[in-house]
């Protein structure tokens, strides 16, 4: 009888982030987070097609997190400030939170050349929130833009806020 083990799903997840932030993305495999969570390399492979799967699903599921927070923010806000904070606020800590994988050279040399086409989709998400303090799409998608980058890069709130409230 096959053993059953509760919450594997998840488990294999947080196995493959601990084991990247640990060794890196080139020193985990499947068979490694396999061997480390007790089951078959077959049973993973039951849930995630790949490493690269694996990573992306745990990714995934923190960020829709990151877009709860920043949905809830701007049901509630009748001004830009709170809503752009939020964001910016979700970017820094899902940057903080994967730095490991952002900055391990395996990793980007795996994803750089796919996440092309989830940039819009990101950069979409990011503006959505915006846009009923904005005169069009365009301001919007401009100002989610510029937020995400400048959030990536170490800036300040304050600074960034200063130029984008005049685009509001």
């Amino acid at each position: 009888m096959p053993k059953i083990i509760q919450n594997l799903e998840q488990k294999l997840l947080q196995e493959t982030v601990r084991q990247i932030r640990d060794h890196g993305y080139s020193a985990t495999t499947v068979r490694s987070v396999a061997k480390a969570c007790g089951v078959g390399v077959g049973t993973v492979y039951n849930y995630f097609p790949s490493k690269e799967a694996l990573l992306a699903t745990y990714m995934l599921s923190d960020w829709k997190t990151c877009i709860a927070a920043i949905e809830a923010v701007s049901t509630y806000s009748d001004t830009a400030k709170p809503v752009i904070r939020c964001i910016w606020d979700q970017l820094v800590l899902f940057a903080h939170r994967h730095e490991a994988i952002f900055r391990d050279e395996g990793a980007a040399a795996v994803f750089h050349g796919s996440l092309g086409p989830y940039h819009t989709l990101l950069r979409n998400q990011l503006a959505a929130p915006l846009e009923k303090f904005c005169a069009d799409d365009f301001a919007a998608q401009f100002i989610a833009e510029n937020l995400l980058v400048w959030s990536m890069a170490g800036k300040e709130f304050d600074a960034v806020y200063a130029l984008v409230k005049k685009l509001i």
